[in-house]
């Protein structure tokens, strides 16, 4: 269902827009490409251009950033056994913003139309690192110590990101304010060539630790029992959680709230076991991102709203609905 949904939702948002096409339009560009003649191609001049130059780009973005994302989210609900955690704990979206804002707000230009996406990226590996390397003692690294270690390092790093803005003009606050916000438009097929080894080699690696996760999700002395190397399984996957974040943010800003739901969403229906959570949350991330940015693009016509807005505007009350479902069942996280 989840593929179907998704399949009908890419055709559907490829052919929105100010120059509409419809669905079977759509399809039948993406079969000539193929060397099929099945379907009409878009009547329209400009349509088929407009497909493959805008329209399929961003599309094909949103389902990147939205499976990264939603991967990332599940792993991290894994790793800590906590289904409020979600990436921002380990520092990748703010040491992303950060490096991204220092960038604009210097004017620096090292890797041409690419230099803000690259210092994202950098900037969102290294924060995660940096938590790592305060975290860790004594061979370990405590779940606890490493979120409040994040948090205190997210704290720095909004204060950076405060002090840059305040040293910035009007542009580049402006600028660093868009990127914070989140948004797909401009994606380009380059782009799109860049993010998706890094997405799809991190959902590989993700899908392959389905079984650890779900020892691990039995308490770290019966999964050491049966064999799992729990402090080199959790050092590795927030690394490749930090790899899939940092991809998605880089070229879209932050899109929120993206790593908490759809897990939550996805375990609903499935169940707690990894093996069909991780491949559900792929799509799933994926289907919900294309949706919002098809919302994004055409609920006010003639504007892009960002979309880490919308993703906000419908995660922030999903999470407090969370939070008071689990205190009225259960009466709190334990």
């Amino acid at each position: 269902m989840l593929a179907v949904g998704l399949v009908v939702a890419l055709l559907v948002s490829a052919g929105s827009g100010q120059l509409p096409i419809p669905a079977d339009e759509v399809l039948g560009s993406v079969l000539h490409r193929l060397g099929l003649d099945w379907l009409p191609m878009p009547a329209h001049p400009r349509g088929d251009d407009t497909l493959w130059t805008v329209r399929f780009p961003r599309v094909a973005m949103a389902a990147l950033v939205g499976a990264a994302l939603a991967v990332a989210g599940a792993l991290m609900q894994g790793v800590f056994g906590n289904p409020l955690a979600e990436p921002s704990i380990v520092g990748v979206s703010s040491g992303a913003a950060v490096a991204a804002a220092t960038v604009i707000v210097f004017g620096l230009t090292f890797a041409g139309d690419w230099t803000v996406a690259v210092a994202a990226f950098v900037g969102g590996l290294t924060t995660t690192l940096l938590v790592y390397a305060l975290a860790r003692s004594g061979g370990r690294t405590e779940v606890v110590t490493l979120v409040l270690t994040g948090i205190a390092v997210n704290a720095v790093a909004g204060a950076l990101l405060a002090l840059l803005m305040f040293l910035g003009d009007t542009q580049a606050r402006e600028q660093i304010v868009f990127w914070q916000l989140g948004s797909l438009n401009g994606s380009r097929w380059p782009y799109v060539a860049v993010v998706a080894p890094f997405a799809v080699a991190g959902i590989v690696l993700a899908l392959a630790s389905a079984r650890s996760l779900d020892l691990l999700a039995l308490g770290e002395r019966p999964a050491r029992h049966l064999g799992v190397h729990v402090e080199r399984l959790r050092i590795g996957l927030i690394v490749v959680v930090a790899l899939l974040t940092a991809a998605a943010v880089s070229f879209c800003g932050i899109v929120a709230f993206v790593g908490l739901v759809v897990p939550h969403l996805v375990r609903m229906v499935t169940g707690p076991g990894h093996r069909l959570v991780l491949p559900a949350c792929l799509l799933a991330g994926s289907l919900v991102l294309v949706v919002a940015d098809l919302a994004a693009r055409t609920l006010v016509a003639y504007s892009d709203l960002p979309l880490g807005m919308l993703t906000s505007l419908v995660g922030g009350p999903f999470f407090f609905w969370l939070l008071w479902r689990t205190r009225r069942t259960s009466g709190g996280w334990s």
